[in-house]
């Protein structure tokens, strides 16, 4: 059996598996059955998987012998020999070494927040499973298409299905963040729409291999206004669906209004959203150096930002949020600089971003569990009645400030080598500093939270800790660990994907 049959199956899989959890939700113990199975498959699929490109009904370009009958000889004599010859003519799914580190990180966390999800309810919600499935699904085809208008259909999807795991969570004020969202998304959706509409205007093409291949050699100016202003529509896309500034507070308000496991795959949506659209534009428009430096420039700011935002919290969600809107901003720094040592670098924080940021929720999780409370003020001496979860917290905190030997110090000094390459050694020294003030956050919050005395009218649950939450965990805390210490299992293969960046 050819290994690339199993390139769709990365997307087709949660898809099934949604609609059948979704069917089958008032049988609490048939949809669990489905949830582990499905959840069991997405991590798994991508390591079985060959490398090469899935063509949707098998509609090769006509150089790979895409068509099957003899063409007309007055076709014949235009298309052969003619770029005509190398167009995608079906929707095209690329999987290589760096796509399948991405999908597996990506698959690893989707699976444990299914597992979460699972063991932290009496019924298990189908329609809950639902939106965690199809999120994941969407975020998939992210990594996976080379067609962009299929990456505007998932981009919608997953919106949607951002929005449902919000109005679920039963949080304070989750059904006006949810609104906020969605009217925000009306915005950032329609404008990247627009961009993508231009753009197929004045090429004829969605595949966006195609796209590059006829701006880069000459067949479409580069230089066409309507070309620029579909680059802007783009740009803002990506801003929106990150969560870089403007829209640095509401992304964080809704990390804020998640549970725990919703909340590990709403952050994975800002990620995947950025390495993916980022890289289309990189691709697209990686010529014009106003894209990059706009793109560099709002990444700065969000580091900024969100480190500054997060020190005046008194909500550990809040904080948690804000941080994690800033740590992206080292991924856009990567895909600024727009060097293959840059992107590799910024790859390396995305898939560092997706284990460590999940670590923290699921962390900071169980203190909501145990207290009812996010209120730093309120909390103290909870390390007293979760010791091994206080301290698997704080080591996620630490992984995320670049603390060695965890796997964010390998990503972020490799971004700081870039910067210093790129010939902006400030941009390093920037990024030092905000990671130290990054561990001195969490020093602070750690000590308010854990080892501070404990307020006398702090309520504090006698529920253990759920084994499944505390494995979920400890393999996380090993990943993160892995990849500190041997930084070559990941930084090669995702330099691979870092190359196609700049291929015709």
């Amino acid at each position: 059996m050819d290994g690339t049959i199993f390139i769709p199956l990365m997307v087709v899989i949660p898809i099934i598996c949604a609609v059948l959890v979704n069917l089958l939700h008032e049988h609490s113990g048939v949809t669990k059955i489905f949830g582990y199975i499905g959840a069991i498959c997405l991590p798994i699929v991508p390591i079985l998987a060959v490398y090469g490109n899935h063509f949707f009904g098998g509609y090769q370009p006509l150089a790979n012998g895409g068509l099957t009958v003899a063409l007309p000889e007055a076709a014949n004599a235009i298309i052969s020999g003619s770029f005509l010859e190398l167009f995608h003519p079906a929707i095209t799914y690329a999987f290589g070494p760096g796509q399948q580190v991405i999908l597996f990180v990506l698959g690893l966390v989707a699976m444990c927040a299914v597992f979460i999800s699972i063991a932290e309810t009496k019924k298990t919600s189908g329609v809950y499973l639902y939106m965690l499935f199809m999120l994941s699904a969407a975020l998939m085809a992210f990594v996976l298409t080379d067609d962009i208008f299929n990456l505007y259909v998932f981009f919608e999807i997953a919106a949607l299905v951002q929005v449902g795991l919000i109005l679920v969570s039963r949080v304070r004020g989750n059904y006006e963040t949810g609104l906020k969202y969605m009217l925000l998304g009306e915005v950032g959706g329609s404008f990247m729409l627009l961009g993508i509409a231009l753009i197929l205007g004045l090429t004829g093409n969605v595949n966006i291999s195609d796209i590059v291949m006829m701006i880069h050699t000459g067949l479409v100016n580069p230089t066409n206004p309507v070309l620029l202003f579909a680059a802007g529509m783009l740009i803002y896309g990506w801003l929106y669906a990150t969560g870089l500034p403007p829209f640095n507070a509401i992304k964080s308000e809704i990390y804020s209004k998640g549970l725990p496991s919703g909340s590990m795959l709403l952050q994975s949506f800002s990620v995947i959203a950025c390495i993916s659209i980022g890289l289309v534009i990189i691709r697209i428009f990686g010529y014009l150096p106003t894209a990059q430096m706009a793109m560099l420039a709002v990444s700065v700011i969000a580091m900024i930002l969100g480190i500054c935002m997060a020190m005046v919290q008194d909500d550990y969600k809040r904080i948690i949020a804000y941080l994690a809107v800033g740590e992206l901003g080292y991924i856009g720094v990567g895909l600024g600089l727009a060097t293959p040592l840059s992107i590799t670098a910024g790859l390396f924080q995305a898939v560092n971003e997706l284990v460590v940021t999940s670590f923290l929720f699921i962390g900071f999780g169980l203190v909501l569990y145990k207290t009812r409370t996010s209120k730093i003020s309120k909390l103290g001496g909870l390390v007293e009645y979760m010791p091994v979860a206080a301290l698997l917290t704080v080591l996620a905190g630490f992984a995320m400030a670049g603390v060695p030997p965890f796997n964010v110090f390998q990503s972020k000094y490799l971004l700081c080598q870039a910067a210093i390459a790129a010939g902006i050694p400030e941009l390093a020294v920037i990024m030092i500093i905000l990671s130290i003030v990054t561990f001195l956050a969490f020093l602070k919050m750690a000590y308010a939270i854990f080892l501070r005395p404990k307020p006398d009218e702090l309520e504090v649950s006698s529920a253990s800790v759920p084994k499944t939450t505390m494995a979920v965990m400890i393999v996380f805390l090993i990943i993160c660990l892995i990849i500190g210490l041997f930084p070559g299992l990941v930084v090669d293969k995702l330099g691979v994907l870092a190359l196609t960046a700049f291929a015709l």
